[in-house]
């Protein structure tokens, strides 16, 4: 991904947070005669670790599941590489906010692209223990603390229609793209606008956009 310097996250906690907060992914892959994507649900290995633990995902371990039926599935291979495109808060900005002549609309956004080596896991116990760490780090981030224990023989029954595979690492890529270019003022007017605002992920983006702007003092 393309990343002008302005634009760089201003923190490697920035990309950890963002795919923490925003784990529905785009798996992208090669396939013999067409590309492939899937959004797919993707955590860190709870058992995976970086030596560094301020520093980006490079390193990490990456674990996600998809179902058996897509042909997304039969097309992955073992070592191939992959892309997973994380997609954080974003938003459309009119040139009426900037109350400045020339001006242009833009759209600020925020994302991380992490590329790396896959691995198909095969055994029945190895897609367990991927769709149970799933369910306990959603359940304990956006949900209500429900176990899968009540659960436990439907579970089971879905497991074979599961296809769960594992990302190493190797490459980490991130746009925070905030307005930056623009002078504090109009960034000023500019976050204010989206943390008033009730469309999408507007007031995420508002926050974000007064963390880089303390960030760049």
């Amino acid at each position: 991904m393309y990343t002008p310097p302005e634009y760089v996250a201003p923190d490697p906690s920035w990309i950890r947070d963002l795919v923490h907060q925003n784990p529905l992914a785009l798996l992208s892959t090669n396939g013999e005669r067409t590309p492939h994507a899937t959004h797919v649900p993707i955590i860190a290995d709870p058992l995976g670790h970086t030596e560094d633990p301020a520093a980006d995902l490079t390193g990490t371990v990456l674990l996600g599941h998809l179902n058996r039926a897509n042909p997304h599935w039969s097309a992955l291979t073992d070592g191939q590489e992959a892309l997973v495109v994380f997609t954080g808060p974003h938003g459309y900005v009119s040139p009426h906010l900037y109350g400045v002549t020339p001006a242009a609309p833009t759209w600020n956004f925020t994302s991380v692209h992490l590329r790396g080596r896959l691995r198909r896991l095969e055994q029945p116990a190895e897609t367990m223990r991927v769709v149970t760490a799933t369910v306990r780090a959603f359940e304990s981030r956006f949900g209500f603390g429900w176990r899968m224990g009540t659960s436990a023989e439907y579970f089971r029954r879905i497991l074979p229609g599961v296809g769960a595979f594992r990302i190493d690492v190797d490459d980490v890529a991130a746009m925070f793209k905030l307005s930056q270019e623009q002078t504090p003022a109009i960034r000023q007017v500019v976050a204010d606008f989206f943390a008033r605002s009730d469309v999408g992920t507007h007031r995420s983006l508002g926050t974000l956009m007064a963390l880089s702007s303390e960030s760049d003092r």
